[in-house]
C-alpha cells in the first residue's frame, strides 16, 4: 500500500518549497533530510551573539520568489552596508575605489567594460530554458570561461578580476567552467551588473536573522512531515509508485521529488536505473567548493575610516569581503569569502591566522584581534559536500543538459541548478521547488 502521495528528498529551500506547495494542493507529503537540520546550503550560526550565514546570505531585486516567501514567513531583510569607499588589494598595493568595478587604470576599465558587453551580447542568443539548443551552444560549450577570455584578448587584470567572480559564484576557477554555463548563468541573473552589484544587485540585502530561519519556518509549517537524519540511499520505482529507502526506513509513495544538487544524485541507487545519460549528467555536473570566514569586533571600526567593508584581493585565502554588522554601535562583523584550495586542508588555528592576516592587510591592524571568529568549509563537509552551486565544465550542457530536470517515470528533479531564473541562488531554489511541485500536481491528476 502506498503511504504518501509524494516523498521529497532534501530539506533545502527547493525541497521545502516543493513540499509546501504540495500540501497546499492537499497531497500527503514526507520530506527526508540526511542532515540533522533543514536548510541545505543555507546554514546560520552565531558569532559574538549575531546570526551569520555559513551558506546562502544575500538577496536582491527581482529575486521575487524568495523575497515573497520570506515576507510571508515573517523574515525581514535589511540593506547590506555599502556607504563609503571599497578597497582592493592588487599587485602588492591597497587602494580605494567606488562602485562595483575597481578603477585599475583607464585601459583596464575599458577592457572590463568590453568583456562585460561581449558576455551579455553572447547571452542574447542563448536560450535559458534550452541552452543546448542555442545556435552558439556547441562553440560556447566547447570552451571554458578562461579559454574564452584568452581568445578575446582579455588583459591580465580583467582575467584576474573575473577569476574572483568565478570563485565566489561557482566555487571554481574560470578554466573549470563552461562558457555556455557562464553566459546562461549571467543571463538567468539579469546580467553581470545585477549579479555582482550590492545596491540594485544580488547582494543588496541580507536577513538579520539569517537565511536558515526561512527554511526552519517552512519546516515548522510542515511539522512531522519533515524527517531529519534520514539519508536516502535507494529509490525503487514503477510507472505509478516509488519506494524510498533511507537510514530512517522505507517509505512508499506515488511520486518522488529529488531536491538535491545534481552531483549528489549519484549517492542514491535507483532501480531500475534511468537511461545512462542521467548518471553521466550527475558525473559531469560537479559541485564547486567555497569557504567563508567571519570575524567580529567590538564595533565596525572601518566605518570610522569612511570604508564600506567591501574589498577585493588578489592575495588569498580571503578574496572578497562584506560588512554584515547589525549596526554602527557593534559588534562589527566582516564576512570574507575564502578560496577553498589550500584553506580547507589547514587546521582551524591556521585557517584563522591566514584569514585574519587578509582582513588586517585590507583594513589595518585593528582587524588582527577580533572578539570572535568563525569559518566554514563547504567542500570539506562529510555529508553532501560542496557549494555554492554546480561548476559545470565544457560539454556537459550540450551532452546532458536536456536531462537536468526531465522526469523519469515518477521521479522528478528540483534544486537551484534546475532553475531558469536566478540559477544557483536561494531564489532559484524556491522557483525550482515550485516548478517540480506543479509537475507532480499535474501528474497526480492523471
Amino acid at each position: 500500500m502506498v503511504g504518501y502521495d509524494v516523498v521529497v528528498i532534501g530539506a533545502g529551500f527547493a525541497g521545502l518549497a516543493a513540499a509546501r506547495e504540495l500540501v497546499k494542493h492537499g497531497h500527503e507529503v514526507l520530506v527526508l533530510e540526511g542532515r540533522d537540520r533543514v536548510g541545505g546550503r543555507s546554514s546560520t550560526a552565531s558569532l559574538a551573539g549575531v546570526p551569520v550565514d555559513l551558506g546562502g546570505t544575500f538577496v536582491g531585486p527581482t529575486q521575487d520568489a524568495v523575497l515573497a516567501l520570506a515576507t510571508e514567513l515573517g523574515c525581514p531583510t535589511e540593506p547590506t552596508y555599502s556607504e563609503g569607499a571599497n578597497l582592493i588589494r592588487w599587485r602588492g598595493k591597497v587602494r580605494s575605489y567606488r562602485g562595483t568595478i575597481p578603477r585599475l587604470g583607464l585601459l583596464r576599465l575599458v577592457d572590463i567594460a568590453r568583456i562585460q558587453w561581449q558576455v551579455e551580447r553572447l547571452g542574447r542568443n542563448v536560450d535559458i530554458t534550452k541552452p543546448w539548443a542555442s545556435p552558439s551552444a556547441k562553440k560556447l560549450d566547447g570552451t571554458t570561461l578562461g579559454g574564452w577570455l584568452h581568445s578575446v584578448g582579455a588583459g591580465a587584470s580583467s582575467r584576474d578580476l573575473l577569476a574572483v567572480m568565478s570563485r565566489v559564484t561557482w566555487g571554481a576557477e574560470p578554466d573549470q567552467v563552461s562558457m555556455l554555463h557562464a553566459v546562461r548563468y549571467v543571463k538567468a541573473a539579469g546580467g553581470l551588473d545585477r549579479m555582482l552589484d550590492v545596491v540594485g544587485g544580488a547582494q543588496q540585502d541580507h536577513f538579520p536573522g539569517g537565511t536558515q530561519q526561512i527554511a526552519e519556518a517552512m519546516a515548522a509549517e510542515l511539522g512531522d512531515r519533515v524527517r531529519l537524519n534520514a539519508i536516502a540511499t535507494r529509490i525503487e520505482w514503477s510507472d505509478d509508485a516509488v519506494a524510498v529507502t533511507s537510514s530512517a526506513g522505507v517509505v512508499e509513495a506515488r511520486r518522488v521529488i529529488v531536491a538535491i544538487p545534481p552531483a549528489h544524485r549519484l549517492n542514491i541507487d535507483v532501480a531500475p536505473p534511468p537511461p545512462i545519460g542521467y548518471q553521466q549528467l550527475a558525473q559531469s555536473w560537479p559541485q564547486g567548493a567555497l569557504s567563508k570566514a567571519y570575524a567580529a569586533y567590538p564595533r565596525p571600526f572601518w566605518r570610522d575610516k569612511g570604508l564600506s567593508g567591501q574589498a577585493l584581493s588578489d592575495v588569498g585565502p580571503v578574496f572578497i569581503t562584506f560588512d554584515v554588522s547589525p549596526g554602527d554601535d557593534g559588534p562589527g562583523i566582516l564576512l570574507g569569502f575564502a578560496d577553498s584550495r589550500g584553506f580547507d586542508a589547514l587546521d582551524a588555528e591556521e585557517r584563522r591566522k591566514r584569514a585574519l592576516a587578509c582582513f588586517s592587510a585590507l583594513f589595518g591592524p585593528d582587524a588582527e584581534n577580533p572578539i570572535d571568529y568563525l569559518d566554514h568549509c563547504w567542500g570539506a563537509e562529510t555529508f553532501a559536500p560542496g557549494g555554492p552551486t554546480a561548476a559545470v565544465p565544457p560539454g556537459a550542457w550540450t551532452e546532458f543538459g536536456h536531462l537536468l530536470r526531465e522526469p523519469v517515470g515518477p521521479l522528478h528533479w528540483a534544486g537551484t541548478e534546475t532553475a531558469d531564473e536566478w540559477t544557483g541562488f536561494l531564489d532559484g531554489a524556491v522557483r525550482s521547488g515550485r516548478r517540480a511541485a506543479a509537475e507532480v500536481v499535474a501528474a497526480l491528476r492523471n
